[in-house]
């Protein structure tokens, strides 16, 4: 029975681990950019989350899309007034634009909110329910849901949408879209905006399970990297499911081996992924 606990606790938080990545494997796809930046915008949401609940008194739950629209208005400025100038230059470029200003993000929060520890954490926190013998925390089953209504969401949007089409459009051949009227920049600034509304709403919902902090972007920008080579980045639910790969393995090995080892079984399945199906990575990348 407590296997099976542990199991359940690694879907669920496998879910949000999936939704962090979805953002980064977005981008990534699309831009060819590898945002360091990412856990940082997650951090921005977190915070947006965490002040409209503490001090507008709006749940959780319903500032999530406040906050998505938010981290999307920020997310295509970024876009539009910097990563558009070095977007088509080498990708180590991109890799220091998007560090420095992850590091800029990163003081930034921590001069404006401080570096306390901050939980978003309403009236229903600790609310569970028992199911065949098995407790269901009630806001780890809610973020699951939001997870996988938001990555259904984004597959509705590329597969679906003439916007989604227009976006793989210019993933897959850049001439070509041109030549069918595609304005690059501007779509590249709204897959960036999406990219980051997703990580606003994975900050809020990673708020109501655990602590927020400036300084936590760098983290989950390593988990969202590793999450977005396992699954990939062409199949938003493949993202999801790559994060709940990582959950399981990570609550595994915190009943087994010890909490302190979670992060580092991230990464050795990282390095298994990449010796055992190199070309994997290497269409990722």
């Amino acid at each position: 029975m407590v296997l099976a606990q542990i199991l359940l606790n690694g879907i669920l938080l496998g879910g949000l681990y999936g939704l962090m990545a979805l953002g980064m494997a977005l981008v990534w796809g699309v831009l060819n950019i590898v945002n360091l930046s990412h856990g940082a915008l997650i951090m921005l949401g977190g915070y947006t989350v965490y002040y409209l609940f503490t001090l507008a008194g709006i749940d959780p739950f319903v500032a999530l899309p406040i906050a998505m629209v938010v981290m999307f208005a920020a997310g295509f400025a970024l876009q539009w007034g910097l990563l558009n100038l070095v977007v088509r230059s080498k990708m180590l470029n991109t890799l220091l634009i998007t560090f420095g200003l992850d590091v800029v993000l990163t003081f930034a929060a921590q001069l404006v909110f401080t570096a306390d520890f901050r939980t978003i954490n309403p009236s229903y926190a600790g609310a569970n329910f028992p199911v065949l013998g098995l407790t269901v925390p009630v806001v780890r089953l809610a973020a699951f849901c939001v997870a996988v209504a938001l990555a259904a969401g984004v597959w509705f949007l590329l597969n679906r949408m003439p916007l989604g089409r227009a976006i793989r459009a210019t993933a897959q051949n850049l001439t070509a879209a041109r030549l069918y009227g595609v304005n690059p920049r501007k779509l590249y600034a709204i897959t960036f905006g999406i990219g980051a509304a997703l990580a606003g709403a994975a900050g809020g919902l990673y708020g109501m399970i655990s602590n927020l902090t400036p300084y936590m972007g760098a983290s989950l920008t390593a988990k969202s990297f590793v999450i977005a080579i396992i699954g990939g980045l062409a199949n938003p639910f493949n993202v999801i499911l790559g994060g709940i790969f990582v959950g399981i393995a990570e609550s595994l090995t915190a009943l087994y081996i010890g909490p302190t080892y979670t992060d580092v079984i991230s990464f050795g399945l990282l390095v298994v992924v990449l010796v055992v199906r190199p070309k994997r990575a290497v269409r990722a990348a």
